[in-house]
């Protein structure tokens, strides 16, 4: 059923919407040059959205949405019902769930909840001729970095196999543990990077949430063009606040995307924000931003 914010007449407007805001222009790093573009379909980079940051909205209507905007799918959903409601709209899960962020993979003791998790991604995940999974370090929780990065790999080491068989790529999900993980393990791209190294598969790569790295690190462009075999997927949201990708916030978010089309990257680029304003002109906004 539709939510109470986001009426089926809502939906049906979206499009609407979309084209408007579309016409208008994005209130930050407008296209430099030619015509603004009508959706992503005419960029480089395949666009998707994670349905937990746009609340207010069911699947069914982000869907609707992100039709109309060119995206190709939903990011951070599990297998079920969730995956019969985006291929009735012609998409696809561009990164399953599996387990807990937490209790990842640098703590031996969750291996066997983790390893369990990951399989049942992985097959539903294969079985939709889909292509990613999500996993995590978890927190070190007194532990060190080398000791982890080895706990991981051994982890990693047991379940790539199946990735491998199934072509599935298993993705770690480099987050901050500045301001909203603290304790994480992967919080760096030097530590991913060393431990996508030490697994060496295709079927094992970084999740790089260039939120989250601007919080650790920064230096962006940089770090994706020199690491970009590593990684695999790339989420956005502006800095600081993880709100919309406009001029209240710190990443100049075009030249980013075009930095990672320029890499050759034929992965996938969700929207991880959380609008403080109008949903659909704000992810209208964020697509047409980094259509490149």
């Amino acid at each position: 059923m539709p939510s109470p914010a986001f009426s089926r007449r809502s939906a049906l407007a979206a499009g609407a919407a979309a084209a408007g805001a579309l016409a208008a222009g994005p209130a930050f790093a407008a296209p430099q040059e030619g015509a603004a573009p009508t959706s992503a379909k005419g960029g480089r980079l395949k666009q998707s959205v994670c349905k937990w940051c746009f609340r207010e909205m069911s699947l069914d209507e982000l869907c609707t949405l992100g039709k109309e905007l060119g995206l190709v799918g939903v990011d951070l959903l599990k297998p079920g019902q969730d995956f019969e409601t985006l291929k009735k709209h012609g998409m696809v899960c561009t990164m399953t769930g599996s387990h807990a962020l937490t209790d990842g993979l640098c703590e031996p003791k969750f291996h066997d909840a983790c390893l369990a998790a990951l399989e049942e991604s992985i097959k539903a995940t294969a079985a939709e001729g889909w292509r990613n999974v999500i996993t995590f370090s978890g927190n070190a929780r007194g532990m060190d970095r080398n000791t982890g990065l080895e706990n991981c790999a051994k982890a990693l080491e047991q379940i790539v196999p199946l990735a491998e068989k199934h072509d599935v790529v298993i993705q770690m999900e480099l987050l901050n543990s500045k301001v909203n993980h603290p304790d994480y393990m992967c919080d760096t791209s030097e530590w991913g990077v060393k431990l996508v190294d030490k697994v060496a598969s295709d079927n094992f790569k970084l999740l790089y949430d260039i939120y989250h790295m601007q919080i650790m690190e920064g230096d962006i462009i940089r770090t994706i063009k020199t690491h970009k075999d590593a990684f695999g997927h790339y989420h956005t949201a502006g800095n600081p606040g993880r709100n919309e990708l406009d001029g209240t916030q710190e990443l100049q978010y075009r030249p980013i995307a075009e930095a990672i089309a320029e890499t050759g990257f034929d992965g996938y680029f969700a929207h991880e924000f959380i609008p403080k304003n109008d949903p659909v002109k704000s992810l209208t906004e964020a697509v047409q931003l980094c259509t490149v």
